[in-house]
């Protein structure tokens, strides 16, 4: 309601009108009273979002991100060091950051400035003006020293702002987007020897917490590094990619979790356990509250102990949302358990919750908080009141056997059940002695505390099916295995880790122990997930479902929540209606394409290529994937975490309900054409791909092993192959029958395709160049009715004799905004123009579909503005 912009005054009204009728239900029915109830919660959040301010454009600042070098003056708000490698990379995976290419470095800091003065440039005079905004800036060293900077330095440096890439793409992640929810409105590099320190001012409240935040992970990383850790055998030595785990886990500090580590938690539905979490803080507050009672402290003292321990701890890991939440359930389970009243997690899921949307009202929209209360919604109120029904009285009558007063108090069946056990062990230690005569309970209780494991675990991931499928597109097969595998390790290597950390700054002797028993127990765990993750089953990736299956999956879940509760006949529809939701949720949904028509869509990938074809008969196909200029090297590429194919142009195809290509092309093995399409051939598994020239690429090689690894068709296309596919023609017309290439990829290397469809036709010339065009216009080249304009707009491709014998009545250019190439080049444009074909531009026009029909008509349609 609120982000409809609905007026605040109607709010008020309504706020006032169900307040008035809330009143006179209740002295009625006090059941009939809770819908009306619940219609003023809704009513008065909605009212609150309106009061919480959105994040401020920075429009003034923006501006001033011209390609110019200004000077810039504010003050360090947060400042983190970035690993090691041969090349600057941005630290938070800022898609654009190849565009402006910086000389070689070995070591780098993220700073966030929160800008002060910008420098003004007119023909006449230079001056500093005063502009607000935020400024992520990743400062560069070639000799290893970095400036010391912290929270509140007031500094100044010549630099040359640039706005983050933004992807005009229906379900692209917007790197500009999540900047600007932390304050930030551009970003650029600097060198340290520009950097000049002014002077110091107070430091904010937030800046402390990242500060504290940073302060710990540094800790961490030292003691990796000291004398005393290295010289521990391998497999009880902790790693510097150990403690990037370890510091995301503990302080939610993911600056150094290595990317294929976390992909292979990703495919298995266990990345969570090394996301600071309810677990983790649950896991910490149990550990601080046993020691003290272990130390005779009273039940009061160590409650009043452990809750600022926590806050101190929740301080730590930076206080995000998902800590917030675990720190309010927590305190309100403690508190419970305090004044003696009944523990109920529902409850406190319901208080975490309040609290959480009165703290921040658009949390309510965001993927953690819906995941974690939707978990916690699972787990209590349908696994254990599903185990209440089932086996979990029988797991909480075998425990504390050697206390007799509590059989009178339980139901007949439950008590039989501890005498039974009680007179096993009896038994068994008159025949074979004590030593073996807890054995059988031992399996008992282990049994069922399996079982227990196991019903929790499956239906959260049965639960969890949805935001999993609608945020990750990712149907985690191997989850419960996985989970339960090391879920309970997870609970000894938390609280060995923090022992680990609280050592370590007292003595790396001290911490030894600990960090051994951490570092085995951490590289089981990997060990785990590797084995599980490299079946390519663990690995499926399908379209969210639409938002009417949604809702009907989670009123299922609603329901199966209720009747679990009532009567055996409800109880048993409950747990045949529980899965249904799941199957809803990941069930087959037709693609969206349009009947009889061909269809082009060029997908906005920045400076590079993509293109979704689709046949008249529906038959899909993907030609090349997009990707960075230039490449990624191999530190940029472990440690980041973007990747296009992956982020940009599978979203856009999950968004149309795409789950399998049937083909998939690569005009050419250059990376702004190549780099998406590892990802893209592990998401969507095509029937074949089409390649011509074989270059000399490790990423080329790599592409060709992962299509043989996955079953795929890899067929070789040239000059004069014709292909019957999906009710259209395709002519192959470049490059030339035997064409190799033994060196680097070159753009002439370029697959040209022509499809027909009736009387229509398109021309994708991927980056074809004038000596491929000579080499076609060669052969004759006919009229089409849509060319994709070679080598996005660059004077090297479409000239002026190639252009005029396709006379195209549309053209598009795939390009990125405000590249440093100058694509596409004034010539082009004005030969485009020149000629009356209507011209589009991915930079200008975002996505745009072009349909073409039978007849030979064509209508272009921009997805978004």
């Amino acid at each position: 309601m609120a982000r409809n912009l609905v007026p605040a005054l109607l709010f008020v009204v309504a706020i006032l009108l169900l307040t008035t009728i809330t009143f006179f239900a209740w002295r009625w029915s006090s059941r009939f009273a809770i819908f009306p109830v619940a219609a003023l919660w809704v009513t008065a959040g909605a009212l609150s979002w309106q009061f919480q301010p959105a994040p401020p454009a920075q429009r003034e600042l923006v501006q001033y991100a011209d390609g110019l070098s200004r000077m810039v003056r504010g003050h360090v708000v947060r400042v983190r060091k970035l690993p090691l490698q041969n090349k600057p990379f941005d630290q938070d995976n800022d898609p654009a950051w190849w565009i402006e290419r910086e000389p070689e470095a070995l070591a780098g800091l993220s700073v966030d400035i929160a800008v002060d003065a910008m420098e003004e440039v007119t023909p006449d005079v230079s001056r500093m003006v005063p502009v607000a905004g935020g400024v992520r800036t990743t400062v560069l060293s070639q000799d290893g020293h970095l400036p010391d900077l912290t929270c509140g330095d007031v500094i100044e440096a010549p630099l040359r702002l640039r706005t983050p890439l933004r992807y005009r793409d229906p379900g692209a992640w917007q790197y500009a987007d999540y900047l600007l929810a932390q304050g930030i409105s551009v970003h650029t590099t600097a060198r340290v020897a520009k950097i000049r320190v002014l002077s110091n001012t107070s430091i904010s409240a937030k800046c402390r917490l990242f500060a504290a935040q940073s302060w710990a992970s540094e800790k961490m990383l030292t003691f990796v590094e000291s004398k005393v850790n290295r010289r521990m055998p391998s497999l009880f030595r902790l790693t510097e990619d150990d403690a990037g785990m370890l510091n995301a886990m503990l302080f939610g500090d993911r600056t150094r979790l290595n990317h294929s580590l976390r992909v292979g938690f990703e495919r298995t539905g266990s990345f969570h356990l090394f996301v600071v979490s309810g677990m983790h803080v649950a896991l910490l507050a149990g550990l601080v509250l046993w020691t003290l009672r272990r130390l005779r402290v009273s039940e009061w003292v160590a409650t009043f102990i452990t809750l600022p321990t926590m806050a101190a701890y929740a301080f730590l890991t930076g206080f995000g949302a998902p800590v917030q939440r675990a720190l309010f359930m927590t305190a309100v389970f403690l508190i419970a358990r305090l004044i003696a009243r009944e523990r109920s997690v529902l409850n406190a899921l319901g208080a975490a919750a309040l609290a959480e949307l009165v703290w921040n009202p658009a949390s309510l929209y965001e993927a953690s908080f819906q995941m974690t209360f939707l978990a916690i919604f699972a787990i209590a109120g349908i696994a254990v009141p599903m185990g209440e029904r089932s086996f979990l009285p029988w797991a909480k009558a075998s425990r504390k056997l050697n206390q007799l007063w509590l059989d009178p108090v339980l139901p007949p069946r439950i008590t039989q059940f501890r005498v039974m056990l009680r007179l096993w062990d009896e038994e068994l230690a008159e025949v074979f002695g004590s030593w073996i005569s807890r054995l059988p309970i031992f399996l008992i209780r282990s049994a069922l505390w399996i079982s227990e494991l196991a019903l929790i675990g499956f239906v959260a991931e049965l639960v969890m099916a949805l935001p999993m499928a609608l945020y990750f597109h990712r149907a985690t097969i191997f989850a419960l295995p996985a989970n339960m595998l090391t879920i309970p390790v997870i609970g000894l290597l938390a609280p060995l880790a923090i022992v680990t950390f609280l050592f370590s700054l007292i003595s790396p002797i001290l911490a030894m122990p600990p960090s051994a028993a951490t570092a085995a127990l951490l590289h089981c765990i990997q060990q785990i997930i590797a084995n599980v993750s490299h079946f390519h089953a663990a690995d499926l990736r399908v379209p969210g479902p639409a938002w009417w299956v949604a809702l009907l999956a989670f009123l299922i879940w609603i329901f199966c929540m209720w009747a679990i509760r009532r009567a055996s006949i409800l109880a048993r529809i409950a747990v045949l209606a529980l899965p249904l939701g799941t199957l809803l949720v990941l069930w087959p949904e037709r693609a969206n394409t349009t009947a009889n028509k061909l269809e082009i869509t060029a997908i906005d990938v920045g400076q590079g290529d993509s293109l979704l074809v689709v046949s008249p008969d529906g038959h899909t196909a993907l030609v090349d994937a997009g990707g960075p200029v230039g490449g990624l090297n191999e530190a940029a590429a472990t440690v980041s975490n973007f990747d296009i194919g992956d982020q940009v142009v599978s979203p856009y195809l999950w968004s149309r309900q795409i789950r399998q290509l049937d083909v998939l092309v690569l005009s050419h093995a250059h990376s702004d054409h190549m780099g998406g399409m590892a990802a893209v051939i592990r998401n969507f598994h095509p029937r074949e791909l089409w390649v011509s020239a074989s270059p000399d690429s490790d990423a080329y090689r790599a592409l060709i092993h992962a299509a043989a690894d996955l079953g795929v068709q890899v067929r070789y296309l040239y000059a004069g192959d014709d292909v019957l596919w999906g009710g259209t023609q395709v002519k192959v017309l470049a490059p030339e029958p035997g064409y190799k290439n033994a060196f680097q990829p070159s753009n002439n290397d370029s697959l040209v395709l022509r499809i027909e469809y009736g009387l229509s036709s398109v021309l994708l010339e991927g980056d074809a160049e004038a000596l491929s065009e000579e080499n076609m216009l060669s052969r004759g080249l006919e009229p089409v009715t849509l060319l994709k304009v070679g080598h996005h707009g660059s004077k090297s491709s479409t000239t002026q004799a190639f252009f005029t014998a396709l006379k195209p009545k549309d053209a598009v250019i795939s390009v990125g905004k405000n590249n440093t190439f100058g694509h596409p080049r004034g010539e082009v444009i004005q030969r485009i123009a020149d000629n009356g074909t209507k011209l589009f531009r991915t930079d200008e026009f975002g996505l745009t579909t072009f349909l073409l029909d039978r007849d030979g008509s064509i209508q272009a349609t921009p997805v978004l503005p």
